[in-house]
């Protein structure tokens, strides 16, 4: 017997400004494949991505990235370090 599945199904409404952006990334990255849509949302998000998480860590030790600071959680360069 088959389980119903308790999560509600989200249907996508398409509309012409979505199909006209489908249709330019379709062209842009020569989209052929499941693989080819891999590498275009790579490119597509991967900066962002990349962004969100170093945000994340500037909140995490209060401070940004090539800022100096006296806390021991140094994230960027060398620090000398003794090892107990």
């Amino acid at each position: 017997m088959a389980r119903k599945s308790s999560k509600p199904v989200h249907h996508v409404q398409m509309t012409d400004g979505k199909r006209q952006i489908i249709q330019q990334l379709l062209t842009e990255y020569d989209i052929n494949s499941a693989e080819d849509i891999q590498e275009a949302l790579k490119d597509l998000l991967g900066g962002t991505i990349k962004e969100m998480m170093e945000a994340e860590m500037d909140e995490h030790l209060g401070y940004e990235k090539s800022e100096r600071s006296s806390n021991d959680d140094s994230r960027n360069g060398y620090k000398k370090k003794t090892v107990n």
